[in-house]
This record gives structure tokens, sequence and C-alpha cells, in this order.
């Protein structure tokens, strides 16, 4: 079974979004067991320098990441690559197999993530080119997660 851990800056506010990363949730027990580690967000005004609070971000996440050993290291990050979901459920199932099936996926907030972070994956993801609040990434990703193990085992939810 993959282990998998999200590590994502801020709460799922609205009910809606809970419902629906509880229903991805239950959809992915039987294929993963996720953890998902919420940590606080730094709050900031635009007269905040915003490469500050990003560096408090980072080292909250570093925290979290000291717990989490030999797991691959997925950024979602307007910059990374973009896939279609087929080439995604490969390529995360050729990671996870050699990773021993862990693997760490890291959600910034709304400033995006500090350098130090960035430098830390092994894949940095874009979900689109289009940007999306935190935790509508969130719950798109949970998504493609399921996405992927439906691919793999050849069911038709992908189509």
């Amino acid at each position: 079974m993959l282990n998998i851990t999200l590590i994502t800056l801020g709460k799922l506010k609205e009910k809606y979004w809970r419902d629906a990363e509880a229903e991805y949730m239950k959809r992915l027990k039987p294929y993963a067991k996720i953890t998902i580690r919420e940590l606080k967000e730094e709050s900031f005004s635009e007269k905040d320098n915003h490469e500050t609070i990003k560096k408090k971000e980072a080292e909250k996440i570093a925290r979290a990441l000291n717990s989490l050993k030999n797991n691959f290291i997925i950024i979602l990050d307007e910059h990374g690559q973009e896939s279609p979901s087929f080439d995604f459920a490969r390529n995360f199932d050729d990671a996870m197999s050699k990773q021993s099936g862990n693997a760490v996926f890291i959600i910034g907030g709304p400033l995006g993530l500090d350098e130090s972070i960035l430098k830390l994956a092994h894949l940095k993801l874009s979900l689109s080119k289009m940007t999306f609040t935190h935790q509508m990434a969130r719950v798109f990703l949970l998504e493609q997660i399921y996405r992927a193990m439906m691919i793999k085992q050849g069911r038709k939810y992908h189509y």
C-alpha cells in the first residue's frame, strides 16, 4: 500500500472543499494511506516582505519533512511539469516503485514556496497553466491521485 503525505499550508475553510476532500480520501482508502499535515500559513499584508513570509513558511515545511524519510517529494508549483493524467499515473507509479511507495506532496500558500523548499523536489508538478487557490489545488490533487490509481487498475473512471 502506498503511503502518501500531503503537507499543505492552510486549512480547507469551506464545507464544500472539506466534503470533496473527504470523498476522495474515502475513494483512495483501498489504494493508499493518506496523511494530511496542515501547517498554519503566515498572515501577511501587501506591505509585508513576501520573501520573509515564504521563508517562515518554509521553516514549517522543513520541520514537517524532518520526520518523513525516504520519500519521493512532489511539489505543486506553477512552473512545474504539466502532464496528461495518463502520464502522471505512469510517472507516479514508476516513482512509487522506486521509493517503496512513499510520497510527499507539498502545496504552498498564496505566495507560493520558498526556493529552499523548491530545491528539495524530486518532481515539480503543475496542475494547470491557470492559477488556483491552494484549497482548490488540494482537492484537484487528490482527484488526480485517485485518477492515477484508476488508470493503474485499468478502471473506467478516467474516461
